[in-house]
């Protein structure tokens, strides 16, 4: 099914490189092409089958580290994104249920057809008709300068929904809800329900978030500071002014994980908030 595997890790943790060169080497004995990400494939001693990340499309992509590291990969990698295998290395890595105990295991049921792609929705960003990154987590939006207040307006399909004087706003998918939206005061969206959520940041006054349809299109518009900043999955940003309108809708595009098995409230309680005392 598959003949080629992307790897791409975190790469500054020592263990990630060493499981990384070992990947390989398995996967390379199993009959596969392996790609490394060119920055990985200069640490391991591979340059010569390094490729850049967006320009890399594997069949299937092994990205080694966090949740910080997968967001990476997602946000550079060419559309339609690979299925992608997470293998945990971070402190969460909420996103992963692999460990690097047993991803050759993983790597196994891969080539045998024993896994199933869990889908999930991505958001589009746009300035008038520039596209910004797709989001798999969130779009944050504050001013440029932290002890500053933001102060913005959000409209809904072009009707206005509220006015926000906060530290930042943020809209977040399904996978970002258990981020920064939640640390933030958000909801935890289920990940069967098709809808994002606006989560304001230290907001000046009451303002609890707003889940909305994944149909809608919500347009941020900038009133204050006079310069601004815009960041996608942590590692995007871009300044703007004040005027600015940013628009999120859906994304036609998904980010596909390989699964073995689904609970994601067992991935919740595993490593979030729920699992608190010795309790069951």
């Amino acid at each position: 099914m598959f003949k080629t595997a992307g790897l791409i890790a975190r790469l500054d943790m020592k263990e990630a490189l060493t499981l990384a060169s070992n990947l390989a080497e398995y996967l390379e004995n199993r009959g596969l092409a392996v790609h490394f990400e060119y920055e990985l494939a200069e640490k391991i001693g591979k340059t010569a089958k390094g490729i850049k990340l967006e320009e890399m499309k594997p069949d299937f992509l092994i990205t080694i580290g966090g949740d910080g590291t997968i967001l990476r990969a997602c946000l550079s990698l060419p559309k339609p994104e690979p299925p992608i295998l997470p293998v945990n290395m971070g402190v969460r890595g909420f996103l992963a249920e692999v460990t690097p105990e047993n991803a050759k295991e993983a790597v196994d049921k891969i080539l045998e057809g024993k896994f199933r792609l869990k889908k999930y929705s991505k958001l589009a960003s746009f300035i008038g008709k520039e596209r910004l990154p797709d989001a798999l987590n969130e779009v944050f939006v504050s001013a440029d300068t932290p002890v500053k207040l933001f102060h913005a307006k959000v409209w809904k399909n072009h009707a206005l929904v509220a006015e926000c004087r906060a530290d930042g706003l943020m809209v977040a998918t399904q996978v970002g809800s258990t981020g920064y939206s939640l640390s933030a005061g958000g909801p935890v969206l289920d990940p069967d329900i098709d809808a994002f959520v606006l989560t304001p940041v230290c907001p000046l006054t009451i303002f609890n978030s707003v889940v909305f349809s994944a149909k809608t299109s919500l347009t941020i518009e900038i009133l204050k500071p006079e310069n601004a900043l815009i960041v996608i999955d942590g590692h995007f940003r871009r300044l703007v002014d004040a005027g600015t309108r940013l628009t999120i809708t859906r994304s036609e595009n998904e980010t596909r994980f390989i699964r073995f098995e689904e609970n994601f409230y067992q991935r919740l309680k595993n490593r979030l908030f729920f699992a608190q005392g010795g309790g069951g």
